[in-house]
């Protein structure tokens, strides 16, 4: 958030250790809605959601003692609200054609991104069932999409926005709100 001029941050809604804890409770969630973690494949939207799905791909780890397979998924050429993206796919999908995937993101607005990435994800198999984790809830659907496992719901107004920083990216842990 040191990037983030000080004027335009309007509130910390997360520091590290309350993103650490959601972390915690939503990998305790996902293993106790499935029973634990067989036939689970974690998969996190670029560039933020890969992040956190490898964050949680460790937490699940340590909790059920094996390893949960974690990818990525580009949605660059699948949005409808903005241009194509005429780069190299970046997705990394292991296989999962009959496994229940967790799609993870950092934050959850109008709910295209989810949309987009539903999309992606099919290309690449058909899994048995979709999940869907997210960081950050800040409301205002526009697409009859919702979170499986929520961080923090976080009311915004449209003219707000939402920056969630990761110590692997950014250099630092924490969610802010934005003046527009």
């Amino acid at each position: 958030m040191s990037a983030l001029a000080a004027s335009q941050i309007k509130a910390t809604v997360m520091d590290a250790d309350s993103m650490r804890r959601s972390l915690t409770r939503i990998a305790h969630e996902i293993v106790e809605r499935n029973h634990g973690v067989k036939g689970l494949v974690l998969i996190g939207i670029i560039s933020k959601g890969d992040v956190l799905a490898r964050r949680l791909g460790g937490k699940l780890s340590e909790l059920e003692g094996v390893d949960v397979p974690v990818g990525t998924i580009d949605i660059s050429g699948h949005r409808d609200d903005r241009p194509r993206g005429t780069g190299r796919d970046l997705s990394q999908v292991p296989d999962i054609a009959g496994l229940k995937v967790v799609l993870i993101d950092d934050v959850i607005h109008h709910g295209r991104t989810v949309r987009a990435a539903m999309d992606a994800l099919i290309e690449h198999g058909r899994p048995r069932a979709i999940e869907l984790a997210v960081l950050i809830d800040r409301g205002h659907r526009e697409l009859p999409i919702r979170p499986d496992y929520v961080g923090k719901n976080v009311p915004t107004s449209e003219q707000e926005q939402v920056e969630v920083c990761l110590d692997e990216v950014e250099g630092v842990d924490g969610a802010v709100i934005l003046a527009r």
